[in-house]
């Protein structure tokens, strides 16, 4: 019984080095987060949904997801407005507000976990390929200490929630609707004259809720690109040698698979809207391209623009590079001519199998890796991936345009 006791007191004590309330001389860059703090984390701490770790995924984000919809549901029955032909929109046949909750709600709750797992690693590779100087160490400490002085801080999700309360409710709120007629969440069907019971539960808890979540997602964005525009500051030691191509910065495009689910969530969202006025209004995909392509480009924006900081450091190095090995590939081809080209008695080696035909290989496979340097710290085959997920919700609605077994047969004719 006391062994259980001590091994539960050594777990807690290993979990406490991770938690945001940390004095900052003590912060390990090892143990980076701009998922681990702020007061809605704080919050969810005491409401024991989350350990200081980001445990109990699963208990939160089952627990975020049934009190934004379940209310919903429940009142919307109550007051006979769940499903049936007595108003156009019942609840039941509101896919938007089905997949926003449902969907794209838990993938934000649980991106977190995903985020803040994989980002750790990806900081880490800093230190562990001793890219950050010695003397550079503080500014790096620095930037994480920053970093973490704006995750925490209340005034910044105080603003948004006053967005969402104030701005939001004469702003947003007449496009959160995805259909302009009597619905369940109007009284009576009375539209914008009055809402009901589930009506006002959406409008000043659920939509809120989601809101928050996802203007707070955008924040954690944000801090993540401050913080590596901070990073690009210091002189790393880049090597143009490196085989990633990517002067020993290659790993930090790993962060991209971490948003992966972030980029689902945005065409989730995107799909339910667009199926909404589809079935309730009569127009077609084709109507909402623009909108697909500017979601796809959000997206985009959020995830590889931040990498970009990096794109003048990788730069210089392959200048550098070009220019140093470009200085020992000449002196090395004056030697080997002069040895084997313009030599003035027989040699007394043989050409063939010599050290010297194997250094001057190698010299060109290290202009290779320079030539073929990327400055841009992401690959082609990433930015497919994150168009892809984006739009992968909304290929489903091609079943409003076209059969099945159309879609087959093009996709086969594509493919094949």
């Amino acid at each position: 019984m006391d062994n259980c006791k001590t091994s539960e007191t050594n777990v807690f004590k290993q979990m406490e080095k991770t938690t945001s309330y940390r004095p900052q001389s003590e912060i390990d860059p090892k143990d980076f987060s701009i998922i681990l703090g702020g007061p809605f984390f704080q919050l969810l701490r005491k409401a024991h949904l989350s350990g200081n770790a980001l445990e109990l995924v699963k208990k939160r984000t089952l627990i975020i997801s049934l009190l934004a919809w379940l209310p919903l549901f429940l009142l919307s029955l109550l007051e006979g407005t769940a499903w049936g032909e007595a108003i156009v929109l019942p609840f039941i046949k509101d896919i938007e507000v089905q997949v926003r909750f449902l969907i794209a709600l838990p993938i934000m709750v649980v991106a977190e976990l995903m985020v803040h797992e994989r980002m750790r690693i990806v900081v880490n590779q800093f230190l562990e390929r001793e890219l950050i100087p010695e003397l550079e160490k503080p500014k790096f400490i620095k930037a994480i200490e920053s970093a973490y002085r704006l995750r925490n801080s209340f005034a910044v999700e105080l603003f948004i929630v006053v967005l969402i309360y104030v701005i939001g409710y004469n702003v947003v709120w007449e496009k959160s609707i995805a259909v302009d007629a009597t619905a369940w969440f109007t009284e009576n069907g009375q539209g914008e004259r009055g809402l009901s019971m589930a009506g006002m539960w959406f409008r000043y808890f659920s939509l809120p809720v989601f809101q928050f979540l996802f203007l707070r997602w955008y924040f954690r964005i944000f801090i993540w690109a401050r913080f590596l525009f901070q990073i690009s500051k210091i002189k790393l030691r880049l090597s143009p040698m490196h085989p990633d191509y990517l002067g020993g910065l290659g790993f930090i495009s790993n962060i991209v698979f971490a948003f992966m689910p972030l980029a689902i969530m945005h065409g989730v969202v995107l799909a339910g809207s667009i199926a909404n006025h589809i079935f309730r209004e009569g127009t077609t995909l084709l109507d909402y391209k623009y909108e697909i392509i500017v979601i796809t480009l959000i997206v985009l924006f959020l995830v590889v623009v931040p990498l970009l900081a990096f794109s003048s450091q990788l730069a210089e190095v392959k200048r550098q590079g070009n220019r140093t090995y470009g200085k020992l590939a000449i002196q090395y081809g004056h030697d080997f001519d002069t040895k084997w080209i313009n030599y003035n008695q027989q040699p007394t080696e043989t050409l063939l199998g010599n050290h010297d035909i194997q250094a001057l290989s190698d010299l060109q496979n290290a202009f290779k890796i320079i030539r073929d340097m990327r400055m841009v710290p992401i690959s082609r085959n990433d930015i497919v991936m994150l168009i892809a997920a984006t739009i992968a919700p909304v290929l489903p609605l091609l079943l409003t345009m076209m059969p099945l077994n159309e879609i087959i047969q093009m996709a086969a004719g594509i493919l094949f």
